[in-house]
Parts: C-alpha cells; structure tokens; sequence
C-alpha cells in the first residue's frame, strides 16, 4: 500500500505532481529509487523542475469550426520566445485550441485531464509534461474561451500569435466579422457596450472626472456637468460599440453595425503575456549566488 508520506517524499524530491507520484509508487511497489527513475523517464521529474518559472511568452492561437458556428482562443505560455515560434510547440497549440472548440472543456483543469484528441492514449496534461521535457522550458496553458453560435464565429490572429480575438456576431458576414475582429485588435475594448461596465467602475471614474474639474476651479454644479460631459469619452475608449471605427474614424461601431443590420454578441481578446509579471534577470547576482 502506497502511503501518504511516501508520496509526500517523492513529491518533495522530484517536485512532480502528487498524481503522478501516486501512480508511480503503485508501479514499483512503493519502492521510492524506481519511483524516481520512472518519472525521470517519463519526462515529468523534468517538468517539475521548470514549473516555477514565468511563462510569459509564446503563443495564441485561434480556431473556428468550417461551418463557422464554434470557435475558440488560447494562450499557451513558454519562458522565451524562441520556444514561441518552435513549430513543434505551435503544432501542440494548434490541436490544444482545436480539442477546445470541439470537446468543450469547463475550465483549464478539464482540459488538462481530457484524452488528447491527437492521441487518446494520454491526456492534455500528459502530453504538456511531454512538451516540456522535450523542449527544456515551463509551458503552461494558461486561459481559453470558447463560443457556440447559431449566428456566425470569426477569429483573428495578429503579430504571428502576440494578438488573438474570437468575435460572435448575429445578422452578419464574415467580412463584417473581420473588421470588428480587427477593430478589437486595435483599439483594446474592455467591454461590449455601457451596460456591460459595471457600476463601480463607472462609479470611480465620475469622482475622477469630478476632483480634475474642481481642480480647473469650476463650481460644484458645472463640474457636475463636465463630468457628464466627459464620461462619454470613458466609455468611447473601452465599449466596443462606442468606439470610432478603425477603417473609418469618422464613424461609430455602432453605426457600422446598424447600416449592416448585426450585432455583436459577446468578444475575446488575449494578448500573449498580458498581466504577467516577468521576473527581471540579474545575472552578477545569480553568478553570485552560485559561488556561495
């Protein structure tokens, strides 16, 4: 019988995950020297190691099914970005973002333990833990969307993976679905229109606008007024159907879609690394620490 100390060891000595010590340690009747040979092999003692790294490089990819009702986003990290454009890791995210659209998984975790769609005799996980033994860098599948439409899915990818957007529009074509893919890409809306801002954040941003107009020494009342004045501004800058058209600045999203007779449902927008803290190097320090 395989005990909980003895996983806890070879945790602490590989650093694998207690899964994968579990399923070890039943293989080789506990014996924890096999154990530890058995994940080197496998690759995932390897792995271990590399998991507290930052992975704020690589890749997102997008994937939209031929009929164009499903389609899906990923972001999958490496540490630099040289891995990023190794083929082999985009070759795995490309089938990641593929088995996403069409095995719906619930969350990140689901994913991991689903069977890969390009080999069913390992899961996602497995296959991740394989991708870092072979390539010798963290890699983490990091955050995924995924939309079902009865309208129409168009995806976008920019800057070789730096940028990707997935874009659910109902009452409209694919070359409409484009541009506002584009449009997301460029301009960096946060939110679809006014009522999807939540409150507070609104609310924060008046009793900003506020303080600047009674810095300008306006009275109470009229910088009440500036600030319903500028509060428009706010909302141009991160509501999609707010803002100006890219193609044609002189004309509001809104418009565009109108004239088309669409609507946009709901919108992803990943940007590789986006609110990862990088670890800044410093090399004298890490040489000196390695001669202590």
């Amino acid at each position: 019988m395989v005990t909980a100390a003895v996983v806890k060891e070879l945790r602490e000595k590989t650093g694998a995950g207690m899964m994968d010590c579990k399923k070890v340690l039943t293989e080789t009747d506990g014996d924890i020297e096999k154990a530890i040979e058995l994940l080197r092999e496998r690759g995932i003692a390897k792995a271990a190691k590399k998991s507290d790294r930052v992975a704020a490089e690589g890749v997102v990819a997008a994937y939209v099914s031929e009929d164009g009702k499903v389609g899906s986003v990923v972001e999958v990290n490496s540490e630099t970005d040289f891995v990023g454009k190794n083929e082999e890791f985009r070759t795995f995210v490309a089938d990641v973002v593929e088995q996403i659209a069409k095995q719906n998984p619930a969350n990140v975790e689901d994913l991991l333990n689903q069977k890969f769609i390009k080999d069913e005799s390992k899961t996602v996980q497995e296959v991740l833990t394989g991708k870092i033994a072979t390539i010798g860098e963290n890699l983490t599948i990091r955050r995924f969307e995924r939309f079902e439409s009865t309208g129409l899915v168009e995806k976008y990818i920019h800057g070789d993976g730096k940028i990707g957007v997935l874009v659910e529009l109902e009452n409209g074509n694919s070359e409409l679905a484009k541009d506002i893919c584009m449009q997301i890409a460029a301009a960096k809306p946060e939110y679809l229109d006014r009522e999807a801002v939540p409150a507070d954040r609104v609310e924060k941003e008046m009793e900003i606008l506020k303080v600047q107009a009674m810095n300008e020494g306006k009275p109470a009342e009229i910088a009440e007024k500036m600030v319903q004045g500028r509060i428009g501004k706010f909302y141009a800058e991160i509501c999609l159907v707010e803002q100006q058209f890219v193609k044609d600045p002189d004309m509001k999203i809104s418009k565009l879609l109108e004239e088309k007779g669409a609507k946009v449902v709901r919108f992803a927008r990943f940007e590789k690394g986006e609110g990862i803290e990088k670890k800044e190097e410093n090399f004298a320090e890490e040489v000196m620490n390695q001669l202590k």
